[in-house]
């Protein structure tokens, strides 16, 4: 690590105490000129390599020729000066723009707002660019892959389509996706949804629900059959009503669907959702039918997005990390575009964050009388 109380390097190898190299003077007057940029030489001196170990620190060939410890030296010393390297040049020698397309579903959804703020984060740690794009088809990325706009691509909870489009030779990982899918030029961060709606359901059943409404996405996609799956093999005990919404009415379907739920004859007294926007969908239809979350009815969302928490009362969740695989996602696709193999990320779990909106059922369905609780047989 470089320390802030060492001296920089300035012109002619003369030490100065300031964050940039030193601004040399006018000859006669004294007057001094416009600091100078630092240079990747200012960094190896400060940082004690050589030169040619900060050319492939930020060149992003460093791999196994630079030590991890060598390449926050650099980096530290780096920032400490304010250099920055020269990006275009730099990508014009290794043939790249320096440029990563991410392919998300719905550039609106607060989930992925949040994979792509740290994506954005962890491309810049690399020297990378990303740009987002939530309307792509086939004759769009075949006119971007031809045209040679981007070095990677990231496809987010990507649906069967897209799949079967994808250019073999361009170096992709795919997020929240089929671990299947991996291959050649081809990584896959899993994300544990099966898991997190696991969790939900078992959380509810723990409470004493053993009727509960399921409001799901239609969508072809792996993350939407993973959840599916989750909630089936956990609820095969329980008594299930389900609506199917499309993604591309989000709202206008989510709010008829918890419409229809909490309408019928005998409605569930909890829901789970597919996420948090569903979720607040069944806020909605409950307040128009004045029903007391949680007395009345439990609701549980998956996401775990900023206004889960806003929500009154505070919405039980399934946090799915959006930010890890953001990261995980740059991580693996550098270690593509360096030419090396990449390690197997693991499942990214998630997490179940539970709040105010989910409470006991029905004193009548646990078999509360007279003073004591009737135990509730456990889900397998």
């Amino acid at each position: 690590m470089v320390s802030r109380s060492r001296h920089n390097v300035g012109p002619d190898n003369e030490r100065t105490d300031s964050g940039t190299a030193d601004a040399p003077s006018r000859p006669g007057d004294g007057t001094a000129l416009a600091p100078r940029r630092p240079t990747g030489h200012d960094v190896a001196r400060l940082a004690g390599v050589s030169q040619a170990s900060v050319s492939l620190v930020f060149s992003g060939n460093g791999g196994k020729r630079v030590s991890k410890a060598t390449e926050k030296r650099v980096r530290d010393a780096a920032e400490l000066l304010g250099y920055r390297p020269q990006a275009a040049a730099r990508q014009l020698r290794l043939g790249r723009t320096g440029l990563t397309l991410l392919a998300i579903p719905n550039i609106r959804g607060p989930f992925f707002a949040r994979v792509l703020a740290s994506a954005h984060g962890a491309a810049e740690a690399h020297g990378l660019t990303v740009v987002v794009s939530s309307d792509w088809t086939s004759e769009t990325l075949a006119r971007t892959i031809t045209a040679n706009q981007f070095d990677g691509l990231m496809i987010c909870s990507p649906n069967d389509r897209q799949i079967g489009e994808l250019p073999p030779f361009l170096p992709t990982v795919l997020l929240d996706a089929d671990p299947a899918l991996a291959g050649k030029n081809r990584q896959v961060v899993e994300l544990d949804v099966a898991g997190g709606m696991r969790a939900a359901v078992e959380h509810l059943a723990d409470l004493g629900h053993r009727s509960i409404g399921h409001l799901r996405y239609h969508r072809a996609s792996y993350t939407f059959r993973a959840r599916q799956s989750g909630f089936e093999a956990a609820a095969a005990r329980l008594q299930v009503t389900e609506y199917a919404i499309s993604l591309a009415e989000e709202l206008d379907a989510t709010r008829d669907a918890a419409h229809k739920l909490l309408s019928a004859p005998s409605p569930p007294r909890a829901v789970i959702c597919d996420d948090d926007v569903a979720a607040a969908g069944v806020y909605h239809a409950a307040a128009a039918f004045g029903l007391r979350i949680p007395d009345d009815i439990s609701v549980v969302g998956m996401d775990n997005i900023d206004a889960a928490s806003l929500l009154t009362p505070g919405l039980t969740t399934v946090d799915l990390h959006g930010e890890k695989l953001g990261e995980l996602g740059i991580a693996a696709l550098t270690t593509m575009l360096q030419g090396e193999s990449v390690a197997p990320t693991g499942l990214v779990r998630t997490r179940l964050v539970v709040r105010q909106s989910t409470g006991p059922a029905d004193p009548a369905v646990r078999g509360l009388v007279t003073g004591h609780t009737t135990p509730v047989p456990p889900i397998p």
